[in-house]
């Protein structure tokens, strides 16, 4: 594998792709991309964020495709090959994280359907974390909480509950 685009967002570990996280150790509340200083809450005064590796599942809360390449700076396939994106609600811990949908179009995704998390390469070459379809028969190593980083000597975190859309109907 080479090294992964944007460091500190995401790990792979024998092969297990995990993205990384912060939790505060007052509120629960998660954060993604991990962030430092204080907790972004506006509910809580919590100032000690603790790393950790969310949850590799979760639903499609949306999705699309892009039928169009990127502008420069950003490289696209030649020719340019539609992508998939979907936001995807992880499993137990209240937060929506957008990526590239691998081996799946927008005809096989549905709203509500469990994708798992993977990696993939960009079209110039960087790794990054992509949905996938599940594996089957795999748990979740993350146990669908987010869970300390083995780098870290936080103890396991809890979630901060679903997140809804804007709409306010659960998907």
């Amino acid at each position: 594998m080479t090294a992964p685009v944007i460091d500190g967002w995401f790990t792979v570990d024998d092969g297990v792709a995990y993205l990384l996280g912060t939790a505060c150790d007052r509120c629960r509340t998660v954060h993604f991309p991990p962030r430092t200083g204080f907790c972004h809450n506006p509910r809580c005064d919590g100032e000690n964020l603790a790393r950790v590796r969310l949850p590799r599942r979760g639903a499609v809360w949306s999705y699309t495709n892009a039928c169009y390449p990127p502008p420069a700076p950003f490289v696209a396939a030649d020719p340019y090959v539609p992508v998939t994106l979907a936001a995807v609600e992880l499993a137990g811990a209240g937060i929506v994280v957008l990526g590239q949908v691998k081996d799946l179009t927008v005809d096989d995704l549905r709203v509500g359907m469990e994708l798992e998390l993977t990696t993939g390469a960009l079209a110039d070459g960087p790794e990054v974390w992509m949905w996938g379809a599940p594996s089957t028969g795999a748990p979740d190593p993350a146990g669908g909480a987010a869970r300390a980083d083995p780098a870290s000597t936080a103890d396991a975190v809890t979630s901060a509950g679903p997140r809804v859309p804007p709409d306010g109907r659960a998907a």
